[in-house]
């Protein structure tokens, strides 16, 4: 969408805040309601960008952490967008604000126009990549390039990457690792082929889960195993009546795609005993786990029982789908097998990314782009859920980049239709399916789209669902 101009005169916009330590407001509450109604009377323009929170602080008077809250109260509401490496601004609301009085014009709020490639595309799968530390990217690809090219790839990947991922995945996963286990992949896809090739073989018999992500489907099937749906209801995989003869099962239990559901404890101990009394092996996809809003995630399945799980992981959601870096890790006599058939089939992670990676890593570059995604995403979720959650049922809401938003059989395609015709792109969950569809309803991606546009975006598909339901 276009950006109204950026002021020009000032390199940023000044403040005549007043607080008063008499009050019986906290600072912090003070300070985020005087830029409330600053931004609702127009005395602060969407766009504008604001002072740092250290400048503020000097200028107040009082703690950094007072401005710093306030900010990040705002942030969360919706009312600031942060430019990572470049400031604090004025978010482009689409809302109406009190506009100043002119005493011969009653004010006037123009529609938001549709964003300038004239689409909102609200597809899951894909993260917002547009607010990364620059800084932090650019050192981490100088240092990669200041390494001479290797004469020839490690089928594990580099060393240092994977002692640096068996520590991110001890302190974001909470599974015990060592490098040993680990193996450096180019992501989910990448992950699941070696799967294949390691545990699979014409014929053999590969569960999915149903509705599941159908590129487990596709991969599995290109390395002919049959293909076996597996049912999921609202936490999950369903583990009674699983088949006994299948030799994988893949499933996504910290935040079922697309359901949402989170596998409970009680259930993840009875998928594991299926799996040890059929000689199975589990195939976790911990697509999105670091993403949740609602209470801590669960530990990874495979720290239950690292004999019988594999796990797969992805920068695609963390970081950005550009990078192809993920990990597959498992019991070391796997990963030294599947490292054997990847040299076979002259498979490789790059170099220089893997070095890329290992910076972003080793200097907490990683870790703190994740803290600041994870509130970008809380605030988006929350957007979601206020304005569709009156119109339909959600699910899924509590954790990830997409939502699932359930309607009757007969209303889900005519809203994807005429969403499309509106300029919002919105997928459904009827190709998730591997046979028949049993559901119906939207799966609704908020990572990629800007939040003017996802708001935006939202709203007509309230306006489209309201109408088809009646």
């Amino acid at each position: 969408m276009a950006r109204r101009p950026q002021p020009t005169a000032r390199t940023h916009v000044d403040l005549p805040v007043s607080l008063s330590r008499d009050s019986v407001e906290p600072l912090t509450a003070q300070l985020a309601g005087w830029l409330r109604r600053a931004m609702l009377d127009g005395a602060l323009a969407p766009g504008e960008r604001l002072p740092s929170t250290r400048a503020l602080a000097v200028q107040l008077e009082v703690s950094r952490t007072v401005v710093t809250e306030a900010y990040q109260q705002l942030y969360a509401e919706g009312w600031l967008d942060g430019r990572h490496g470049s400031g604090t601004y004025v978010a482009d609301m689409d809302m109406p604000r009190r506009p100043r009085k002119r005493p011969s014009q009653e004010a006037r709020v123009p529609p938001e126009p549709l964003p300038a490639a004239g689409v909102i595309d609200l597809t899951p799968g894909r993260p917002w990549v547009r607010d990364h530390d620059r800084a932090a990217w650019k050192r981490a690809w100088r240092k990669a390039a200041d390494l001479p090219p290797g004469e020839s790839p490690d089928p594990y990947g580099l060393p240092r990457l994977r002692e640096l991922l068996a520590d991110h995945l001890r302190r974001s996963r909470g599974v015990a690792v060592g490098p040993e286990n680990v193996l450096v992949t180019r992501g989910t896809g990448n992950g699941l082929d070696l799967c294949s090739l390691a545990l699979l073989g014409a014929g053999a018999r590969a569960g999915v889960e149903d509705p599941g992500y159908h590129v487990a489907r596709t991969v599995f099937a290109a390395r002919g195993a049959e293909v076996v749906p597996c049912p999921v209801d609202a936490d999950g995989v369903v583990v009674d009546g699983l088949p006994r003869d299948l030799r994988v099962l893949y499933t996504t239990p910290a935040h079922q795609y697309p359901l949402g559901g989170r596998l409970p404890i009680p259930r993840r101990e009875r998928l594991l005993a299926w799996a040890r009394n059929t000689g199975a092996t589990i195939v976790e996809d911990d697509y999105d786990a670091e993403f949740r809003y609602d209470v801590a995630p669960l530990p990874a399945l495979y720290g239950l029982d690292p004999e019988r799980v594999v796990l797969l992981g992805t920068l695609s959601k963390t970081l950005t789908p550009d990078v192809g870096v993920g990990w597959l890790v498992g019991d070391p006599a796997l990963v030294d097998r599947v490292a054997g058939l990847r040299l076979s089939v002259a498979d490789r992670t790059s170099g220089p990314v893997q070095q890329a990676v290992a910076t972003l890593l080793e200097r907490g570059d990683l870790d703190r782009h994740l803290r600041r995604m994870r509130l970008e995403y809380a605030r988006r979720r929350a957007l979601v859920v206020e304005l569709l959650g009156p119109v339909c049922g959600l699910r899924g809401d509590t954790a990830g980049l997409h939502v699932l938003a359930e309607l009757p059989e007969a209303v889900a395609p005519a809203v994807v239709e005429r969403a499309r015709k509106s300029g919002v792109l919105v997928d459904s969950i009827e190709p998730h399916h591997h046979g028949r569809p049993r559901l119906h309803g939207l799966v609704i991606g908020y990572g990629s789209a800007p939040y003017a546009d996802l708001r935006r975006g939202c709203r007509i598909l309230a306006d489209l669902i309201r109408r088809l339901t009646g």
